[in-house]
Protein backbone atom coordinates (compact mmCIF):
# COMPACT_ATOMS: atom_id res chain seq x y z
CA UNK A 1 0.00 0.00 0.00
CA UNK A 2 1.36 3.74 -0.80
CA UNK A 3 0.46 6.50 1.17
CA UNK A 4 1.32 10.15 0.57
CA UNK A 5 2.14 12.27 3.73
CA UNK A 6 1.86 15.97 3.34
CA UNK A 7 2.85 17.95 6.54
CA UNK A 8 5.17 20.98 6.42
CA UNK A 9 6.54 20.07 9.85
CA UNK A 10 9.42 17.84 8.41
CA UNK A 11 10.26 16.19 12.02
CA UNK A 12 6.91 15.48 12.19
CA UNK A 13 6.56 14.18 8.62
CA UNK A 14 10.06 11.98 8.62
CA UNK A 15 8.87 10.59 11.55
CA UNK A 16 5.67 9.13 10.75
CA UNK A 17 6.97 8.06 7.07
CA UNK A 18 9.71 6.23 8.88
CA UNK A 19 7.19 4.70 11.19
CA UNK A 20 4.97 4.03 8.14
CA UNK A 21 7.20 2.19 6.52
CA UNK A 22 7.77 -0.06 9.68
CA UNK A 23 4.17 -1.20 9.15
CA UNK A 24 5.02 -2.03 5.49
CA UNK A 25 3.71 0.81 3.63
CA UNK A 26 5.82 2.96 0.83
CA UNK A 27 5.70 6.36 1.59
CA UNK A 28 6.31 9.29 0.15
CA UNK A 29 6.25 12.68 1.75
CA UNK A 30 6.19 16.38 0.85
CA UNK A 31 6.59 19.36 2.80
CA UNK A 32 3.84 22.05 0.95
CA UNK A 33 0.52 21.56 -0.59
CA UNK A 34 1.39 22.25 -3.82
CA UNK A 35 4.03 19.80 -4.41
CA UNK A 36 1.67 17.36 -2.16
CA UNK A 37 -0.23 18.26 -5.18
CA UNK A 38 1.93 17.23 -7.89
CA UNK A 39 2.75 14.20 -6.18
CA UNK A 40 -0.92 13.01 -5.84
CA UNK A 41 -0.97 13.69 -10.03
CA UNK A 42 2.01 11.72 -10.90
CA UNK A 43 0.77 8.53 -9.07
CA UNK A 44 -2.20 6.66 -7.65
CA UNK A 45 -1.83 6.58 -3.56
CA UNK A 46 -4.14 4.31 -1.36
CA UNK A 47 -4.56 7.00 1.43
CA UNK A 48 -3.30 10.82 0.94
CA UNK A 49 -2.15 12.03 5.11
CA UNK A 50 -2.75 15.88 4.63
CA UNK A 51 -1.95 18.51 7.28
CA UNK A 52 -4.41 21.75 6.88
CA UNK A 53 -2.07 24.31 7.81
CA UNK A 54 0.67 23.64 4.94
CA UNK A 55 2.30 26.66 2.86
CA UNK A 56 0.93 26.78 -0.90
CA UNK A 57 -2.12 25.20 -0.76
CA UNK A 58 -3.96 24.07 2.95
CA UNK A 59 -5.21 20.49 3.62
CA UNK A 60 -9.11 21.86 3.05
CA UNK A 61 -8.11 23.47 -0.18
CA UNK A 62 -5.93 20.53 -1.63
CA UNK A 63 -8.88 17.67 -0.95
CA UNK A 64 -11.24 20.36 -2.26
CA UNK A 65 -8.93 19.95 -6.02
CA UNK A 66 -8.81 16.49 -5.40
CA UNK A 67 -12.49 16.08 -5.75
CA UNK A 68 -12.91 18.52 -8.19
CA UNK A 69 -10.26 16.64 -10.63
CA UNK A 70 -12.20 13.41 -9.90
CA UNK A 71 -9.48 12.23 -7.58
CA UNK A 72 -11.21 9.43 -5.43
CA UNK A 73 -7.89 8.79 -3.21
CA UNK A 74 -8.90 8.61 0.40
CA UNK A 75 -7.78 11.75 2.34
CA UNK A 76 -7.03 11.77 6.07
CA UNK A 77 -6.89 15.34 7.34
CA UNK A 78 -4.69 16.42 10.35
CA UNK A 79 -4.73 19.61 12.40
CA UNK A 80 -4.20 20.98 15.56
CA UNK A 81 -7.38 22.58 15.51
CA UNK A 82 -10.27 21.11 17.45
CA UNK A 83 -13.02 23.19 16.59
CA UNK A 84 -16.09 21.54 15.20
CA UNK A 85 -16.34 24.09 12.30
CA UNK A 86 -13.07 23.07 11.43
CA UNK A 87 -13.69 19.42 11.34
CA UNK A 88 -17.43 19.86 9.40
CA UNK A 89 -15.24 22.18 6.88
CA UNK A 90 -12.47 19.65 6.43
CA UNK A 91 -15.26 16.71 5.89
CA UNK A 92 -17.57 19.07 3.40
CA UNK A 93 -14.46 19.49 1.09
CA UNK A 94 -14.30 15.60 0.31
CA UNK A 95 -12.14 14.73 3.49
CA UNK A 96 -12.86 10.93 4.78
CA UNK A 97 -11.65 10.97 7.81
CA UNK A 98 -9.83 13.81 10.33
CA UNK A 99 -7.20 13.30 13.60
CA UNK A 100 -6.36 15.87 15.85
CA UNK A 101 -2.79 16.89 17.35
CA UNK A 102 -1.55 15.42 19.10
CA UNK A 103 -2.40 12.21 18.23
CA UNK A 104 -1.22 8.43 19.08
CA UNK A 105 0.04 6.84 16.04
CA UNK A 106 -1.41 3.48 17.22
CA UNK A 107 -4.77 5.57 16.20
CA UNK A 108 -3.17 6.67 12.86
CA UNK A 109 -2.27 3.59 11.93
CA UNK A 110 -5.99 2.08 12.63
CA UNK A 111 -7.54 4.76 11.36
CA UNK A 112 -5.42 4.23 8.04
CA UNK A 113 -6.53 0.28 8.07
CA UNK A 114 -10.40 1.42 7.79
CA UNK A 115 -9.45 3.64 5.25
CA UNK A 116 -8.12 1.28 3.04
CA UNK A 117 -10.56 -1.30 4.01
CA UNK A 118 -13.67 0.76 3.61
CA UNK A 119 -12.29 2.29 0.03
CA UNK A 120 -12.53 -1.53 -1.26
CA UNK A 121 -15.59 -2.00 0.75
CA UNK A 122 -14.63 -4.80 2.53
CA UNK A 123 -15.85 -5.22 6.28
CA UNK A 124 -13.11 -7.34 7.19
CA UNK A 125 -8.97 -6.46 6.48
CA UNK A 126 -8.55 -10.79 6.55
CA UNK A 127 -7.77 -11.76 3.07
CA UNK A 128 -7.91 -15.26 2.18
CA UNK A 129 -7.00 -17.30 -1.03
CA UNK A 130 -7.00 -21.34 -0.94
CA UNK A 131 -5.07 -21.61 1.96
CA UNK A 132 -3.53 -18.54 2.10
CA UNK A 133 -3.84 -16.20 5.12
CA UNK A 134 -3.06 -12.38 4.53
CA UNK A 135 -4.39 -10.57 7.75
CA UNK A 136 -3.30 -7.32 7.14
CA UNK A 137 -4.46 -5.71 10.63
CA UNK A 138 -1.14 -7.83 11.95
CA UNK A 139 0.85 -8.09 9.13
CA UNK A 140 1.15 -11.71 9.26
CA UNK A 141 0.53 -14.44 6.46
CA UNK A 142 -0.17 -18.39 7.04
CA UNK A 143 -0.19 -20.58 4.32
CA UNK A 144 -2.11 -24.44 5.10
CA UNK A 145 -2.03 -22.75 9.34
CA UNK A 146 1.88 -22.49 8.62
CA UNK A 147 3.60 -18.67 9.25
CA UNK A 148 5.57 -17.51 6.26
CA UNK A 149 7.92 -14.76 7.23
CA UNK A 150 8.71 -12.09 4.61
CA UNK A 151 10.33 -9.17 4.37
CA UNK A 152 8.64 -5.44 4.66
CA UNK A 153 8.52 -5.19 1.25
CA UNK A 154 7.46 -8.83 0.18
CA UNK A 155 4.86 -8.66 2.68
CA UNK A 156 3.94 -5.05 0.89
CA UNK A 157 3.73 -6.53 -2.58
CA UNK A 158 1.77 -9.98 -1.62
CA UNK A 159 -0.87 -8.00 0.39
CA UNK A 160 -1.29 -5.75 -2.92
CA UNK A 161 -1.76 -8.64 -4.61
CA UNK A 162 -4.48 -10.62 -2.42
CA UNK A 163 -6.33 -7.67 -2.44
CA UNK A 164 -6.24 -7.58 -6.55
CA UNK A 165 -6.26 -11.47 -6.31
CA UNK A 166 -8.01 -12.48 -9.77
CA UNK A 167 -6.26 -9.09 -11.38
CA UNK A 168 -3.41 -9.19 -13.70
CA UNK A 169 -1.21 -6.47 -12.43
CA UNK A 170 1.38 -4.84 -14.61
CA UNK A 171 4.79 -4.35 -13.36
CA UNK A 172 4.37 -0.75 -13.87
CA UNK A 173 1.06 -0.70 -11.53
CA UNK A 174 3.10 -3.06 -9.17
CA UNK A 175 5.92 -0.52 -8.57
CA UNK A 176 3.28 2.37 -8.20
CA UNK A 177 1.54 0.66 -5.33
CA UNK A 178 4.48 -1.28 -3.27
CA UNK A 179 7.73 1.29 -4.40
CA UNK A 180 7.80 4.80 -3.25
CA UNK A 181 9.49 7.53 -5.61
CA UNK A 182 12.77 7.23 -3.80
CA UNK A 183 13.49 3.75 -4.01
CA UNK A 184 16.50 3.26 -6.31
CA UNK A 185 16.72 -0.87 -7.31
CA UNK A 186 17.60 -2.58 -10.54
CA UNK A 187 15.25 -2.09 -12.74
CA UNK A 188 13.96 -5.84 -12.77
CA UNK A 189 12.86 -5.33 -9.06
CA UNK A 190 9.42 -6.94 -9.20
CA UNK A 191 10.89 -9.73 -11.03
CA UNK A 192 13.28 -10.62 -8.72
CA UNK A 193 10.32 -9.74 -5.69
CA UNK A 194 7.52 -12.05 -7.06
CA UNK A 195 10.57 -14.49 -7.46
CA UNK A 196 11.16 -14.15 -3.71
CA UNK A 197 7.55 -14.38 -2.64
CA UNK A 198 6.98 -17.93 -5.11
CA UNK A 199 9.59 -19.26 -2.96
CA UNK A 200 7.91 -18.68 0.30
CA UNK A 201 4.06 -18.66 -0.52
CA UNK A 202 4.38 -21.25 -3.49
CA UNK A 203 7.32 -24.01 -3.14
CA UNK A 204 6.20 -26.99 -1.57
CA UNK A 205 2.06 -26.78 -2.03
CA UNK A 206 0.86 -28.52 -5.19
CA UNK A 207 -1.39 -26.05 -5.63
CA UNK A 208 0.23 -22.32 -6.99
CA UNK A 209 -0.89 -18.74 -6.62
CA UNK A 210 1.44 -16.80 -8.36
CA UNK A 211 1.19 -16.61 -11.93
CA UNK A 212 2.75 -15.36 -14.26
CA UNK A 213 0.80 -13.98 -17.40
CA UNK A 214 2.86 -13.54 -20.92
CA UNK A 215 3.65 -10.07 -21.99
CA UNK A 216 0.94 -8.75 -19.37
CA UNK A 217 2.12 -9.08 -15.42
CA UNK A 218 1.36 -11.26 -12.95
CA UNK A 219 -1.80 -12.33 -11.17
CA UNK A 220 -2.68 -14.25 -7.35
CA UNK A 221 -5.55 -16.77 -8.23
CA UNK A 222 -6.41 -20.24 -7.94
CA UNK A 223 -6.28 -22.11 -11.13
CA UNK A 224 -8.34 -25.26 -11.47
Amino acid sequence: MRLLIAEDDRMTADTLAKRLRGEHYAVDVCYDGLEAWDCLQAAAYDVAVLDIMMPGLDGVALVQRMREAGMATPALLLTARDAVSDRVQGLNAGADDYLVKPFAFEELSARLRVLTRRSQQRTTNRFELADLVVDADSRSVTRGGQTIVLTSREYALLEYMIRNKGRVLTRAQIEEHVWSYDYTGASNMVDVYIRNLRKKVDDGHAVRLIHTVRYAGYVLREEA
